[in-house]
């Protein structure tokens, strides 16, 4: 196919580089970056995958952030190139924008499951329940526009207790860290019909406001890894951590999660979309690849192998999609089209 013949002249200049095996073949394993909550149901699916295909070397997959994940997807095709992104969110259309730049120009977006935007403390913490405008109040670098106060969380609601906010979460590379800008920050900023109206007279100036969140020690970095979130929550009973659902279901024993606007992050709470930080999971495919890698097809088939109720995914966390969404995407797996990218923001 001209698909191959494509890739094979790409990928031999590549490895030509980078060192390749004997004879200048192409890459013949199969190699993922991106989210870091995403990364445990691949690396499910890419056992299941080595367990059914002996044929097929088992797939490298690597947690670095949807965000770095998506600069290594959009670089370029050929053997150098990652051939799925692990993503958190939606592809933007800035991302796309650069990958097209770069020759990338068929993708696949295939939904894999639903995911939740946990916010959870320690069993021995104060129970704390919180709004969006809470968190908003208490995390925003200039909430409303205004010089951030805000010490402890009865400064932003008298109802609170009087502790230090302290948060622990992730930092800008993170789909997590952009879906809890949009989730959460987004509705509680809105709570300001002045702010709000700032989303369409002046998107950036919105975008600042409600997003860009403190650089004091109140909310603290803690990277791409979950475990090291919820070990600092072990270690400070008062602190709040923000990561993917699966983490807390995980660390049932010592977390328990905070309630949004009355609403547990629970498996039927996130999968009905009533919890307000309930979010869709991604993987993306480079199409140029998928003739090229051998067991790329077989490896994005896998997923939904394992995606619905009671499947293995769903036994590591993963939450599934309604049933609609299911079909639709088993349809995608199967088929593998190129996105649509009209409805991208």
């Amino acid at each position: 196919m001209a698909v191959s013949r494509a890739w094979i002249g790409i990928a031999a200049a590549a490895l030509a580089v980078t060192g390749c095996q004997p004879g200048g073949s192409a890459r013949n394993q199969i190699r993922v970056v991106g989210s870091s909550t995403v990364y445990p149901f691949t690396t499910a699916a890419a056992e299941q995958f080595a367990r059914r295909n002996a044929g097929f070397k088992a797939p490298i997959v690597e947690a670095t952030g949807t965000g770095a994940g998506m600069k290594l997807f959009c670089q370029g095709v050929g053997a150098r190139y990652p051939d799925i992104e692990n993503a958190s969110r939606r592809i933007k259309k800035s991302e796309y924008a650069d990958c097209q730049k770069n020759g990338v120009n068929g993708i696949v977006e295939v939904q894999i499951g639903i995911d939740g935007i946990a916010l959870a403390e320690s069993r021995h913490g104060p129970t704390l329940m919180l709004s969006p405008a809470d968190v908003y109040k208490a995390l925003a670098a200039t909430p409303f526009g205004k010089p951030q106060t805000a010490r402890t969380w009865r400064d932003v609601n008298p109802a609170l207790p009087a502790i230090a906010i302290k948060v622990y979460g992730p930092p800008p590379t993170s789909g997590t860290r952009d879906a809890f800008a949009e989730l959460v920050l987004d509705k509680g900023c809105a709570t300001d019909p002045a702010t709000k109206a700032l989303k369409t007279s002046d998107p950036d100036r919105f975008k600042d406001i409600c997003t860009r969140i403190r650089e004091d020690s109140a909310y603290v970095e803690s990277g791409e890894n979950d475990n090291l979130i919820v070990q600092k929550l072990a270690a400070n009973p008062d602190a709040v951590g923000i990561f993917g659902y699966s983490s807390l279901e995980e660390n049932g024993d010592r977390l328990r999660g905070i309630p949004l606007d009355g609403i547990a992050p629970s498996y039927d709470s996130i999968a009905t979309y009533r919890y307000p930080g309930a979010r869709p999971l991604y993987i993306y495919v480079k199409q140029a690849h998928l003739n090229a890698v051998p067991g790329l097809k077989q490896f994005v088939a896998e997923f939904a192998a394992g995606w619905n109720p009671g499947g293995y995914l769903a036994r590591r966390g993963l939450i599934s999609a309604p049933e609609d969404v299911r079909q639709k995407n088993l349809v995608v797996a199967q088929t593998l089209p190129s996105l649509d990218p009209a409805g991208l923001e």
